[in-house]
């Protein structure tokens, strides 16, 4: 009894050392919250404050390349060869432009990422194909969707950061690997997956909803149970689903559920903030450049850049906001690159 006695109090002595060694390893991130709405709203964000300085740390644009002297003179299109976007720049402009281009997202391989060095109008790299879209894709952006992006718009840096690939991407997945037999299938769901904040609900929300012909993901149900058949009402997966997207929304612009909505009354619009209605047009802005930019250009892709099933690498929040409410906390960048302003005529 005493020798048992005795390991009995070393094991208590070695948890107890454990947790202190633990406890002193660990230290809650410091948290900053705010009142963003009336008193007992429930209307707050809050912020890591560790994160916050790494973030804004990430968000500080890079000194402007100087403008040309003058944007008279012959048009890029007049002058070079197989000029198919851009071509009403100036010599100057056109050139200003391919130098940020190449600052933003081949700043180690230079121009010879999308040309062939011996011959710039050759279009037998992929790349070049791809960057020609990737422009039309930017310009749709600040022409087509000021009412996501406003005045503050976006660049080819929003999302490359200085890298050829965007570091967020998704490609459309089969479901994560699962046990044989009758858990063989489980629908995506109940695995963590980092891309929802490590819940343990749809793993993959973005082929649902910010893909080609999207599924609803505004769910307000009204009625404790769903009606089979019937597409007023919807299921309890169906709204755990959008609870995935809301998560990864989330997460991507680094803000609580309340900066879209009032936790008083999540369906209602007239209650929200503002930032619910720049949001749905985000989430229609989104599907919409997957479908007409994005997965066409499967078939331009080597292999290696393609998805585990065959497909284009996509956009969603993340691509753009990369952890921040705004991009670069929303720093435009047009005053100093007037060719990507909405309606620029090039």
């Amino acid at each position: 009894m005493k020798v048992r006695m005795t390991k009995t109090c070393v094991n208590l002595a070695l948890v107890a050392s454990l947790s202190a060694m633990l406890s002193a390893c660990w230290e809650a991130p410091p948290t900053v919250s705010e009142q963003i709405g009336f008193r007992g709203t429930g209307m707050w964000t809050s912020t890591d404050g560790d994160r916050v300085e790494e973030l804004v740390a990430a968000n500080v644009l890079p000194e402007p390349i100087p403008a040309p002297a003058t944007t008279a003179g012959p048009k890029a299109g007049d002058i070079y060869q197989n000029v198919q976007v851009l071509g009403d720049l100036s010599i100057g402009e056109f050139t200003h432009t391919m130098l940020a281009i190449t600052q933003w997202v081949s700043p180690e391989q230079g121009c010879n990422y999308c040309h062939n060095g011996e011959n710039f109008a050759d279009d037998d790299l992929y790349t070049k194909v791809v960057a020609r879209r990737m422009i039309q894709m930017n310009q749709s952006i600040n022409n087509d969707w000021s009412s996501h992006v406003g005045s503050t718009g976006v660049t080819c840096l929003t999302c490359h950061r200085g890298q050829n690939v965007p570091e967020y991407i998704w490609f459309e997945e089969d479901g994560p690997k699962t046990a044989g037999g009758m858990a063989g299938k489980s629908y995506s769901q109940n695995h963590a997956a980092m891309d929802v904040g490590s819940t343990s609900m749809l793993s993959d929300p973005f082929s649902a909803y910010l893909n080609d012909d999207p599924a609803t993901i505004r769910v307000i149900q009204n009625r404790p149970l769903a009606i089979k058949g019937d597409e007023r009402y919807a299921s309890t997966q169906a709204t755990e689903n959008t609870y995935s997207l809301m998560i990864h929304m989330s997460e991507s612009l680094g803000v609580n559920c309340t900066a879209c909505h009032n936790t008083r009354a999540f369906s209602s619009w007239d209650e929200a903030p503002p930032a619910r209605t720049t949001a749905w047009h985000g989430l229609k802005m989104v599907p919409s450049l997957n479908q007409e930019y994005l997965d066409p250009l499967q078939g331009e892709y080597p292999d290696n850049r393609l998805g585990p099933l065959g497909d284009a690498p996509k956009v969603n929040c993340a691509t753009c906001h990369q952890g921040a409410n705004k991009p670069f906390y929303g720093q435009s960048m047009l005053d100093d690159y007037p060719v990507w302003k909405a309606n620029s005529g090039s």
